[in-house]
């Protein structure tokens, strides 16, 4: 791992980080270092990308309310989330491919996330060994939870193998991407010719029998590979982890989900990946927390980029968020270290949002929080 994919070398001289007060500032360092392709798969969405601006735009359009002169003595911002008690609720999203932005790439991201008390899940498609992941944070006693994001695979076998692995090496719960049957038309990566270069492979995904070619329609291959509500039910039967299902913003499917024994929802359009003109995040949200009613956790991921946007996301009825790209930001030009001061940035700004909100927990971010 001595080269980076698809990256220049990160700056040497002086402090990494001087200069950078935001996730846009981690952004714009990112834009230095990787090359064309990386970022048009790791920034891209689908078609022309209104829903990847969306989801940021509906956070910012959002308006608080804040209360004054309430006792904010003994503040924190400490939740309990699928019978764990986490210091904060900012985890990272399942994103593929990290070696893309960093030669050590997943393992830069969990140990950043370990040290910061952040929640961690780990992409099907991740470039290193699931146990490595594990092996590496799972001693931390501070660590947030440790997930796995699962895509079911033509080849049942396989998939079983795969969740038993998963399950031997210590992972507390599986997300089931449920909103992807075929991929988006990313016209940004077809631009840049994007394509995986060598040494960067979905190693958990090794040995897996070739899926059969479906040389017909789109909608042919669809037919043959998407997901239903049974395949649900075979994996809630099949593994002895909660099971989460990402890729909900409908309430019917929220209601539907609980039908079948989920244990959490994350209310996700996939970053503006797959469907272009869906809805922003934040504006599903609230309704689908309305469908569920308490019975499970609802988190949600697509455009947090302050902390304010995560105080209206809790205000909002949401049990913890997902934070995507910024990551893959820090990652790309400051490694573990940059991962951590993405996290430690948008923890920082929560707390102020909170203190200026006269929130002194969580707990406390209700809906008249909001205009």
């Amino acid at each position: 791992m001595s080269e980076r994919p698809h990256a220049a070398a990160p700056p040497t001289a002086g402090n990494v980080f001087d200069g950078l007060v935001s996730l846009a500032d981690h952004e714009a360092r990112a834009s230095q270092v990787l090359d064309a392709q990386a970022q048009a798969y790791f920034n891209g969405g689908a078609a022309d990308e209104i829903t990847l601006r969306d989801n940021a735009a509906a956070w910012q359009r959002l308006r608080l309310a804040p209360r004054v002169l309430q006792p904010l003595s003994g503040g924190h911002t400490r939740l309990s989330l699928l019978g764990r008690t986490l210091a904060h609720p900012i985890l990272v999203a399942p994103m593929a491919h990290q070696r893309l932005a960093h030669p050590h790439g997943e393992l830069a991201t969990a140990l950043a996330a370990a040290a910061l008390g952040a929640g961690m899940v780990l992409s099907t498609q991740a470039n290193v060994p699931l146990e490595q992941v594990a092996q590496l944070v799972l001693g931390d006693a501070d660590r947030g939870p440790l997930w796995f994001q699962l895509y079911i695979q033509p080849d049942r076998a396989f998939t079983q193998a795969l969740v038993r692995r998963v399950e031997a090496a210590g992972y507390e719960a599986l997300v089931l991407t449920v909103d992807a049957p075929v991929s988006g038309a990313r016209d940004r990566e077809r631009r840049a010719g994007f394509r995986l270069p060598p040494g960067v492979a979905a190693v958990n995904l090794a040995g897996m029998a070739p899926a059969a070619t479906h040389p017909g329609s789109v909608l042919d291959h669809a037919s043959a590979h998407a997901l239903t509500w049974a395949d649900v039910d075979w994996l809630c039967a099949h593994t002895r982890l909660p099971v989460l299902l990402k890729g909900i913003t409908h309430p019917a499917d929220a209601r539907e989900a609980l039908e079948h024994g989920v244990a959490g929802i994350v209310v996700s359009n996939h970053g503006g990946r797959t469907l272009d003109t869906v809805t922003p995040t934040a504006e599903r949200l609230p309704a689908v927390v309305d469908a569920v009613r308490g019975a499970v956790p609802v988190l949600v991921d697509g455009g947090i980029r302050r902390g304010t946007d995560v105080l209206k996301a809790m205000a909002l009825g949401a049990s913890a968020v997902l934070l995507g790209r910024p990551v893959i930001h820090g990652l790309a030009h400051g490694g573990a270290q940059g991962v951590s001061h993405v996290i430690r940035l948008l923890r920082d700004e929560l707390e102020m949002a909170m203190a200026l909100c006269g929130c002194r927990d969580l707990g406390q971010a209700t809906p008249e929080l909001l205009v």
